[in-house]
């Protein structure tokens, strides 16, 4: 099985996926850790990498797809994945259908996560992560028992820059701009399946989970 998330910031993909990858069997493929634990290892490849972010830039999109050749192929052998994080712009789609041709392979299936602005802002704007150890909290729907404090390690919380709410605000818009194309494109393919992306985790879960089973509408 080889699925794909699209949603916007904050859509949940990256929560859903780990649930998914755990209910199918198959790998959770982020495109977002493969490049920070690139950077973190200082790998050649990290280092290409940080020279882009540090001046502002994207990561260009052959980079982004060598880097997910190889975790792809293994995943592919061992069953299957779940994709989010890439790709995010119709010519990243293109690139990557370009890679599973090659491999004689296709998409099963692609998720949308549809999320109103309003609530992807209250969010993002809540999310708070651990210094130390990198775990994620939400100031209303997933609060740290003492405030400020990583439940896990004791660790300080912080508001990420991209998640003030300006930056926010940005970030949704070039989403839209730029990735929500993609959901003609695999609309068009026959391979979009939309799911409400509100509501308890567990109940986003299970919408998921059958839609991925059920015929894609037509």
């Amino acid at each position: 099985m080889r699925l794909l998330l699209i949603g916007a910031p904050g859509a949940g993909k990256g929560t859903q996926a780990v649930r998914l990858a755990e209910h199918f069997g198959i790998t959770h493929i982020s495109s977002g850790d493969l490049l920070r634990k690139h950077v973190e290892d200082e790998t050649p490849f990290g280092v290409q990498i940080k020279e882009f972010v540090s001046r502002g830039d994207l990561v260009p999109d052959q980079m982004v797809l060598d880097m997910l050749r190889k975790p792809i192929v293994e995943a592919s052998a061992r069953g299957g994945y779940v994709l989010d994080g890439f790709p995010r712009t119709v010519a990243q789609a293109e690139a990557l259908d370009g890679l599973l041709r090659r491999r004689g392979q296709d998409l099963d299936r692609v998720v949308f996560f549809d999320v109103p602005r309003d609530e992807l802002i209250r969010r993002l704007t809540g999310r708070r992560v651990c210094r130390q150890c990198g775990a994620a909290f939400h100031l209303v729907s997933a609060p740290p028992k003492a405030a400020g404090r990583c439940d896990q390690c004791g660790g300080a919380l912080y508001q990420r820059e991209d998640d003030a709410e300006a930056t926010v605000a940005r970030r949704l818009d070039v989403y839209q701009t730029q990735t929500a194309p993609l959901l003609d494109y695999y609309r068009r393919r026959g391979l979009l399946v939309q799911v409400a992306g509100e509501g308890p985790v567990e109940e986003v879960a299970d919408r998921i989970r059958r839609a991925v089973k059920e015929p894609v509408p037509r």
